[in-house]
């Protein structure tokens, strides 16, 4: 028996005394308010509230059951090309926040990458990382500088990124490696950087628009307040992961 199903039993002997001795109907009731409330005011635990935050070497123990759950260098991708923000100060934060400029995501989710990249080809266009899996510690870090969970995820939770299944990403020319026009630059607190905001240029809408629907084939959604950020759908089941890319290259 917990310590709450302690307490409620002995105020329930407590008030049955009072019952015996008294026999008043009024210490009855405030006996009953009493007790109402002493079982509605107690803490509610949540059993495994706590997150669960995996370093390399239970990262490395999970995968070795389930090697699907592997990330996967997303430089192995034909033609992909990488623009890794975080590995630089040209960042909201305006810190380096990673030491290699490194892309990974779970197998799967680079799988599907790899075929949103196959048909975003034929068309004479390639996807360019800004970022991809993200160390738990730089999530912990961004909200600590913004605390507005419509743009970073809470430390209490993490976020896909953390997990490996979430890529934030645009595309270039695939000859000129130009980036196509979008509605804001990446990383944009703007309301315009919002999904289904209203966009004034019709050819910064035409690519948006077509980001979203080629991705949006192969698994992929957008974010709703970030036009360059997509989740892949089925990634239940990933735990967050703090490894730097240094121990993830060795």
């Amino acid at each position: 028996m917990n310590h709450y199903s302690n307490q409620i039993e002995i105020n329930m002997k407590h008030f049955q005394i009072i019952f015996r001795s008294q026999g008043k109907v009024v210490l009855k009731r405030l006996a009953y308010l009493f007790f109402s409330f002493t079982i509605f005011s107690l803490p509610i635990q949540s059993e495994g509230s706590k997150l669960i935050v995996f370093d390399k070497k239970m990262y490395l123990e999970s995968i070795a059951k389930d090697p699907n759950r592997v990330l996967v260098n997303l430089e192995t991708i034909s033609n992909i090309v990488l623009d890794i923000r975080y590995a630089t100060t040209n960042n909201f934060t305006g810190r380096k926040m990673y030491n290699q400029p490194k892309a990974f995501a779970r197998k799967r989710v680079a799988e599907a990458l790899r075929n949103a990249q196959m048909e975003f080809l034929k068309h004479g266009y390639s996807i360019q990382i800004y970022d991809a899996y993200r160390p738990y510690q730089a999530t912990v870090a961004f909200y600590e500088l913004i605390k507005d969970t419509r743009y970073v995820a809470s430390p209490k939770t993490g976020s896909r990124h953390n997990k490996g299944c979430a890529i934030d990403l645009t595309l270039v020319d695939a000859n000129t490696k130009q980036e196509l026009q979008m509605p804001t630059e990446y990383d944009s607190f703007e309301k315009a950087a919002w999904a289904d905001a209203p966009v004034f240029s019709p050819v910064a809408k035409e690519n948006r628009d077509k980001l979203i629907t080629v991705l949006g084939q192969f698994g992929f959604r957008v974010n709703k307040t970030e036009w360059w950020h997509f989740d892949f759908l089925e990634c239940g089941g990933y735990e967050v992961l703090d490894i730097p890319f240094e121990g993830l290259v060795d």
